[in-house]
């Protein structure tokens, strides 16, 4: 993109956001992310902390010879911090064409959530930014959040995670 050039959001419609969703719970809520995105679930594993990093990034993995940050969403979300328990587990994701680890208390299920059964956000104006929430899906009369994983780590926070992956893979 050149100087000239303004980068546009363009809302997602209803219909684009119908599909396949693995859901997962943090602080008794029921959260959703496109399957698309989701490359592998991992039980927890040893957690490298990586000095000066915010609270919400926990540190890397090496999954396979391939330094993978790890980013705790409870933290992330201003939630209060949990223990661990056998059923808390990282999902790694592909975003912006890195792999992410984001840590959970518990995956559910997958499950595939139609147009008709998603609503949008709910409008909370002000100060607070919700526009990491795609919209608001229902299965099975429960309500679940479905997140837009690319709007949860802003430019400068993925580009802090991306260099120092890159200069700890350099070291593997």
């Amino acid at each position: 993109m050149n100087q000239n050039e303004q980068k546009v959001d363009i809302p997602v419609s209803l219909d684009d956001r119908a599909g396949k969703y693995l859901t997962f719970e943090l602080d008794n809520t029921e959260f959703g992310i496109e399957i698309l995105s989701v490359v592998e679930i991992l039980k927890m594993m040893e957690i490298t902390t990586v000095p000066m990093w915010p609270d919400f990034a926990k540190g890397t993995i090496n999954l396979r010879g391939r330094v993978i940050p790890v980013v705790d969403l409870r933290q992330k979300f201003g939630l209060s911090g949990t223990e661990e328990t056998e059923k808390t587990c990282t999902i790694v994701v592909e975003l912006e064409g890195d792999q992410i680890g984001i840590v959970v208390e518990a995956v559910n299920e997958v499950r595939e959530i139609s147009e008709e059964n998603i609503s949008n956000p709910p409008n909370i104006g002000g100060t607070v930014d919700s526009d990491f929430i795609l919209g608001m899906g229902e299965a099975d009369g429960n309500t679940i959040i479905l997140l837009n994983l690319e709007k949860i780590l802003v430019g400068g926070e993925m580009q802090l995670l991306r260099t120092v992956v890159e200069e700890e893979a350099v070291l593997v």
